[in-house]
């Protein structure tokens, strides 16, 4: 599923631009991650609205983003990642042909970025019925939910605010404007320090993180939309000798340090490692309970309701209790298998609560790492989120080099 000191810093980044399509096709251009939309710098005026009349009544569907997103770096280009929840409150079917992303800031909008036929069915998760295409329409009474990716590069501001169209049969509904700026981003330091880590599960299309929503407290969460599965992995591997034996895998027993300056707003120890996951199956050393799905885990409140979340830590190794302030870099535990862990690893997400699943998933920022890029050449990065499961080195020798 989760040095040197340094005071814990707080940025709203406003630094965000969009992207060009001269830009997009140079090899040396900084690509999109995975199930991500690279913007056009040359937004285009042309719309559905232009062709397509609203109708009366309004089409029945409903269109919200039940949280607005923010606006962060990472890989030399800046995202923003959010969800289209769509209701259709009728009794007929609604075909969803066309999503139009428009730039509302500006005085009549501008498409920036569309999605059509299956462009837009890959983006769906469709929420009591199986499939959702051309030949599947959204049956009455059904949800879906629309999974989006934006990337801006250096060339364009993006914009402050976006709009929605979408085009269903011969009619237009339009929906939410939405801000994306709307959280604080956290700059941190890293949970776990050396090399050969790769943060695992970062937002896509196939990510059990990214489109997990979960229904806690009598409402839908996406807690895990930025959440990262730190994993040591070597030659391809995360194990050498017995798969069975937790003790085979690299990352486990690995220590887990504090990212910042904060409070202990809950601290779990006691839950038994899982036999990891292989051919043989997988079964959780305990029957899951929402109090135990996370494991031994530590919740760390970071200010501005922001906390930190380390899950499926090692039995015996939480060297912290709730209440206690702890600096930043400090040991805090290690690397364990418990809780719904099927291989050891850190599952570590930044939320809106101390809960791993009643809560909203906001993105946050490494200080320094080093990046190994698909050509196998290493970047140090500064303030970004790790897109794109990449393989990272952590700790002072990044940190140094960065300064």
């Amino acid at each position: 599923m989760l040095i040197k000191r340094l005071w814990v810093t707080t940025i709203i980044f406003m630094g965000a631009f969009a992207g060009t399509s001269s830009l997009a096709a140079d090899s040396n251009a900084p690509r999109p991650s995975k199930d991500c939309s690279l913007v056009s710098g040359v937004s285009s005026s042309y719309s559905a609205r232009g062709s397509v009349k609203l109708p009366f009544p309004p089409i029945q569907l409903d269109i919200q983003t039940p949280y607005e997103p923010t606006l962060f770096p990472s890989g030399g280009l800046n995202y923003v990642i959010y969800e289209l929840h769509f209701q259709n409150y009728t009794d007929k079917p609604l075909t969803l042909q066309k999503l139009e992303i428009v730039d509302s800031s500006k005085e009549h909008g501008a498409t920036i970025a569309e999605f059509n036929g299956l462009q837009l069915y890959e983006r769906l998760l469709p929420i009591g019925s199986n499939k959702i295409d051309g030949d599947h329409p959204l049956q009455g009474g059904k949800r879906a939910v629309a999974f989006i990716c934006l990337a801006f590069d250096d060339t364009q501001p993006a914009p402050e605010k976006l709009s929605h169209r979408v085009l269903v049969g011969d009619s237009l509904a339009e929906g939410p404007t939405i801000g994306i700026r709307h959280t604080k981003l956290k700059v941190l330091a890293p949970p776990v320090m050396g090399t050969d880590w790769v943060a695992d599960n970062s937002p896509s299309l196939n990510s059990h993180h990214r489109t997990g929503i979960f229904i806690a407290g009598g409402r839908a969460y996406i807690s895990r939309r930025f959440a990262l599965d730190w994993k040591q992995i070597k030659q391809d591997e995360m194990y050498s000798g017995d798969a069975r034996d937790v003790r085979s895998y690299y990352s486990y027993g690995q220590s887990v340090f504090a990212v910042a300056d904060a409070t202990v707003a809950s601290a779990k120890d006691g839950f038994p490692d899982n036999v990891p996951r292989t051919a043989a199956g997988f079964t959780t050393a305990l029957p899951l309970t929402m109090e135990n799905v996370a494991g031994n885990s530590i919740v760390l409140e970071l200010g501005d309701e922001q906390f930190a979340y380390y899950a499926h830590l090692k039995p015996g190794s939480v060297r912290v209790v709730t209440g206690d302030r702890v600096r930043r870099g400090d040991l805090l535990g290690q690397i364990g298998n418990s809780g719904d862990a099927r291989w050891p690893h850190l599952h570590f997400q930044v939320a809106t609560t101390p809960d791993i699943l009643a809560s909203e998933g906001v993105p946050f920022l490494i200080d320094s790492y080093r990046a190994r890029d698909e050509d196998g050449a290493w970047q140090i990065r500064n303030r970004e989120y790790p897109l794109g499961d990449i393989t990272l080195e952590l700790g002072t020798e990044a940190s140094t080099a960065a300064k």
